[in-house]
């Protein structure tokens, strides 16, 4: 079986193999904390997780693998935690905020490790940046989320703005992860503020851009990050492609 990033089957029960996947992924986490990304070694990894240098490598291709993993994992955590949320709430303020905050919750237990291997990450040409095609499972399940906050909101959205909002709002998150990796507050709460004024300023401007005259400044902003930030090219669709016929 070749190395994947699917997430564990269905059942209530993880089968031998999801479990042994599950384990060299948590000792490779704490390996990645402990020694650093990149003094630790698929060997190490192996090693600590009582398990074969073969087996390791047959769920996961390589460190980079490994953080994929935990990408999809991640991802899958959030998108669990904010289903409450998305449920409850129909303002767009309160559904983002609400994403946002479950977010920085879900990945307190990793922060240390974040700041550990965000300069592998950063990277544009690395497979670690969020960017970049091997991320694309993770990054099409955060813009996912964004797709129901918008959705599930009473805020009305103009049509040719909904395939752009829910990626504008993904690259405003990107923006908050990279102020919470180096956030040394109490409790992250500097992360925890700017993700609240932060769906506000969002929440405005979405109930702005309403009004037609607004609406190519939207367009523009998504067309800017796309064109000039590093890896965005390839990780959205280009914006051009969008736009009707003449």
């Amino acid at each position: 079986m070749p190395a994947n990033n699917e997430n564990p089957g269905d059942g209530d029960t993880p089968s031998k193999s999801e479990q042994t996947r599950a384990l060299i992924l948590e000792t490779a986490m704490r390996l990645f904390q402990e020694r650093g990304y990149d003094k630790t070694t698929m060997r190490a990894i192996a090693q600590e997780a009582g398990v074969s240098v073969g087996n390791a490598y047959y769920y996961f291709s390589g460190k980079e693998h490994l953080i994929q993993g935990f990408y999809d994992r991640l991802a899958a955590e959030h998108r669990e935690a904010v289903r409450e949320i998305l449920d409850r709430e129909t303002s767009l303020e309160a559904r983002l905020a609400g994403v946002l905050r479950t977010w920085l919750d879900v990945a307190t237990p990793y922060h240390e490790f974040a700041v550990q291997f965000f300069k592998n990450a950063a990277d544009p040409d690395s497979p670690l940046s969020p960017f970049s095609p091997e991320s694309e499972h993770a990054r099409v399940e955060a813009i996912g989320v964004h797709r129901e906050v918008l959705a599930g909101a009473r805020t009305k959205v103009a049509p040719e703005l909904r395939d752009v909002l829910p990626e504008l709002m993904w690259l405003s998150q990107m923006g908050l992860v990279l102020y919470w990796i180096f956030d040394r507050t109490e409790g992250r709460e500097r992360s925890y503020r700017l993700a609240e004024r932060g769906a506000r300023l969002t929440g405005r401007g979405v109930a702005l851009a309403r009004f037609r005259v607004l609406r190519p400044l939207v367009l523009e902003v998504h067309e800017l990050f796309t064109d000039f930030l590093p890896g965005m090219t390839k990780a959205l669709p280009d914006p051009a492609a969008r736009k009707p016929a003449p």
